[in-house]
């Protein structure tokens, strides 16, 4: 997956649960997959000036692109496999289209041709020179900037207010053996099935039966990733 795709769905996962129970979790990973990881963090910044409004000459904004570019391909030959899979399966279920897709065109030079390329470029440079108080936004959206300054005040907030032993948890399951946790995350989803199987067996009540088969039915759709294998850990921990 390119980075721009990337960031694209890190930025509509943030944002979609800013206001929801899940976005402390969301901002806990997006940490420690992406801020602590030096590589990474470069590069999501410099997507970010990269799509912004600078105000920039034409023969700056000329070089600056140039030398990010540069920068971009030096530091996507840097970047572990592990670290772009980690991504992957935390937004495995995030669907958005790549708005840094023309960043991208220009990162990613391989089978694309010239023509994509030099409107891609066009595109960036004329963004690179025009005034900030030109830019135009037609949507609501989290500044990034924003995201990162929450983070940095939300992480110690989260592991806060958990005990120690989740913390350890979270911490453990970021760092895993993907293969590893694969299998266990198969024992452990079998094992959450035969639980709510048996609790709908021994349960009379109408409405608890009907939420403990959407349960099921979501567990039996669900496929694995890092995120999932922790919530199923806190559902099985919990029935």
């Amino acid at each position: 997956m390119k980075f721009g795709l990337i960031k694209s769905k890190i930025e509509k996962c943030l944002t979609d649960s800013y206001l929801k129970e899940s976005f402390k979790k969301d901002i806990f990973i997006f940490s420690e997959l992406v801020l602590k990881n030096k590589t990474l963090k470069e590069m999501y910044y410099m997507y970010d000036e990269l799509s912004s409004s600078k105000g920039y000459s034409d023969d700056f904004a000329n070089e600056f692109l140039n030398e990010s570019i540069t920068t971009l391909k030096e530091s996507i030959k840097n970047l572990s496999s592990n670290s772009i899979n980690e991504l992957d399966l935390w937004l495995s279920e995030i669907e958005t289209k790549n708005i840094y897709e023309n960043i991208d065109n220009l990162v990613y030079t391989k089978n694309l041709n010239l023509e994509s390329r030099i409107k891609s470029k066009k595109f960036i440079l004329e963004s690179l020179s025009k005034s900030k108080k030109e830019e135009y936004t037609d949507m609501v959206k989290l500044p990034v900037s924003k995201i990162v300054d929450v983070a940095n005040k939300t992480i110690s907030d989260y592991l806060s207010s958990i005990n120690e032993s989740e913390r350890e948890e979270v911490k453990k399951i970021l760092s895993e053996d993907n293969d590893k946790l694969l299998v266990k995350y198969e024992v452990l989803k079998e094992s959450t099935l035969d639980k709510l199987n048996d609790l709908k067996s021994t349960n009379d009540d109408t409405e608890v039966t009907s939420r403990i088969n959407q349960t099921i039915n979501k567990l039996n759709n669900e496929t694995y990733n890092r995120v999932n294998y922790y919530k199923l850990k806190d559902l099985f921990t919990n029935l």
